[in-house]
């Protein structure tokens, strides 16, 4: 572990098109850290344009793990997830060096990050009420819920039926509430947790832009390309922002134009959320995404963080 002054995790974090793959990349040069990706759809090999994932020839020689990890076909897992991230962060401080954490992914984050058990999972009992919500909707499940586990119906967003669905399975697996494993505010290591924000035109726009150069960017023959290997059985693959719009262009439900503005569109529902859900952390440093000095401010709260009682 290096000798000078911070935390020994350091996390990226906040809204997509925010700019945290740069200041990740900036923040493991300058604290000779790896970095770990944490954003569940950059796990993916071949999803690269869609997820903005930063080509190898762009990574400075800076070790990144957690990308490329995944078939299309594979389902992605917070569990599996939890155990190989911490399993790099282990291996990254045996040598020496300081594991950046990037990416929007909270759950996955927090999965990384904090004190979290992650309650078993039952196919069947998941097929099963996932059939319930398709034929009775979200109401019906989340009434249910609301009898068996009021303090996880109240947490739960009211239209997440896969968030609902998850919790009656944890319910009727465990026997146990499925608020008993909600994530606490606890790290598990020290860390320090930066976030970037931005006002919400700005990030609106600088959504649409980024929307943009990914068609330009030839989004819909990667897609053709992932087709061949299996993306429309990807459960989560092929749901994904912008893939999901691209394969429609491709089976021609959706023209050009309509595919693209309905990634936009989506894409700005998702950052509102991720912003909600990293605002409501009272952990989050926040910093300014274009701030000119960026770096140097995140530094300095990296060197702040490791002045502070444990």
């Amino acid at each position: 572990m290096s000798d000078r002054a911070g935390p020994t995790v350091v996390a990226v974090v906040g809204p997509t098109a925010t700019g945290k793959s740069d200041l990740g990349l900036a923040l493991a040069e300058r604290l000779d850290g790896e970095v770990v990706n944490a954003d569940a759809m950059q796990l993916y090999r071949g999803m690269d344009i869609g997820t903005a994932k930063l080509p190898p020839a762009q990574r400075r020689g800076i070790v990144h793990h957690e990308l490329d990890v995944l078939d299309v076909r594979d389902e992605a897992s917070v569990a599996a997830y939890q155990r190989h991230s911490r399993a790099d962060i282990a291996a990254i401080h045996a040598r020496g060096h300081i594991p950046v954490l990037v990416g929007g992914s909270g759950l996955y984050l927090r999965a990384a990050l904090d004190r979290l058990e992650i309650p078993p999972t039952d196919p069947v009992v998941r097929a099963r009420l996932e059939a319930e919500l398709a034929e009775h909707g979200v109401e019906d499940l989340r009434h249910r819920l609301r009898a068996l586990d009021p303090a996880a119906a109240e947490a739960i967003e009211a239209n997440n039926g896969r968030r609902i669905v998850r919790a009656l399975e944890v319910v009727e697996i465990t026997g146990r509430p499925f608020s008993a494993t909600m994530p606490t505010r606890e790290h598990r290591l020290p860390t320090v947790m930066l976030g970037l924000g931005a006002d919400r035109t700005i990030l609106d726009e600088r959504i649409d832009r980024r929307v943009l150069r990914m068609w330009q960017a030839g989004l819909v023959d990667e897609v053709r390309a992932l087709v061949a290997q299996g993306l429309r059985d990807g459960r989560t693959a092929s749901k994904a922002l912008g893939y999901r719009q691209a394969l429609a262009q491709v089976d021609g439900t959706m023209s050009a134009e309509e595919a693209g503005n309905d990634t936009a569109t989506a894409t700005r529902r998702y950052a509102r959320r991720q912003e909600s859900w990293f605002r409501a952390d009272p952990r989050v440093v926040w910093l300014p995404h274009d701030a000119r000095d960026l770096l140097d401010q995140a530094l300095a709260e990296v060197a702040a963080a490791g002045r502070m009682p444990a």
